[in-house]
């Protein structure tokens, strides 16, 4: 694969993806990045990193292909997260109610799946936007924070069987167990408050451990498991002990901070595969 093409277009949503991305292909030589900016989820800090960014609501899926086609922009990625209360509560414009209406499910995956397809139609090929990324996915051997004890790594390998089943049927990618009992299973609420549920069911003295996963045949087109700095508050906040993500299919944002908070609130970080 071309890591330098003369242009790449960027779906941005929000938190700091968007803007590691954009560095990182600026580093392998990309020339030119347009951006097509969610009002009120992508960080204005992004318009510093790119050579054009436009701004538009979730739903207008014409603007969102115009963007693209106007500027002779072939390939695309999506990266960053839109809230799932936006994505279901948007105000679509005409293609993108014809989108809607033609789809017999209504998920994240089912919606951006169309919307590849919508891009697609137009000449745009929605790529995955890993082979720039590969510096931030941590390998099988990597470690934050404190090592394992036998039960930790009994209880990662518990959870790992657990969300591998529960991301196979759709229900969600991340499981917190503890002792053997699962004690929560991401839902529609998104990563942090399953941690939060989670964390507050394992008790007053904690210790639970939760476990992230990739679906199985995951598009890494439209979502990458990822963690950072803010998913680590929230672990410490919830008391939760270890965090485990999948080797070689998750991202680890903000890589020296996650580390220091590791280091200095006794949280461990781990992979498994």
């Amino acid at each position: 694969m071309n890591l330098a093409p003369e242009s790449i277009g960027l779906i941005a949503g929000s938190r700091s993806l968007p803007l590691e991305f954009a560095r990182l292909a600026r580093a392998a030589g990309v020339k030119r990045i347009v951006v097509a900016a969610a009002e009120g989820e992508t960080d204005p800090a992004l318009v510093q990193l790119v050579d054009d960014l436009v701004w538009l609501k979730v739903g207008q899926l014409g603007k969102l292909i115009s963007i693209f086609t106007d500027r002779n922009v072939k390939q695309c990625v999506m990266l960053g997260q839109i809230a799932p209360k936006n994505l279901f509560d948007l105000r679509p414009d005409l293609r993108a109610m014809g989108v809607l209406l033609r789809l017999k499910e209504k998920n994240a995956h089912t919606i951006f799946g169309a919307i590849a397809g919508e891009l697609k139609k137009d000449g745009v090929d929605l790529i995955e936007a890993t082979p720039w990324l590969a510096p931030l996915m941590p390998q099988a051997g990597f470690q934050l924070g404190p090592k394992l004890s036998a039960e930790q790594k009994a209880g990662v390998e518990f959870g790992f069987k657990i969300a591998r089943e529960t991301s196979r049927l759709e229900i969600g990618q991340l499981v917190v167990v503890k002792n053997g009992t699962v004690l929560a299973v991401e839902g529609f609420e998104g990563t942090d408050k399953c941690l939060a549920r989670g964390g507050e069911l394992a008790g007053k003295d904690g210790g639970a451990v939760a476990v992230k996963v990739a679906k199985l045949n995951h598009d890494m087109r439209f979502d990458i498991p990822c963690l950072g700095p803010q998913t680590l508050e929230t672990c410490v906040t919830a008391r939760i002990s270890v965090l485990a993500i999948e080797s070689g299919k998750s991202l680890l944002l903000e890589r020296e901070t996650c580390e220091a908070i590791a280091r200095k609130k006794g949280i461990s970080v781990t992979v498994i595969s």
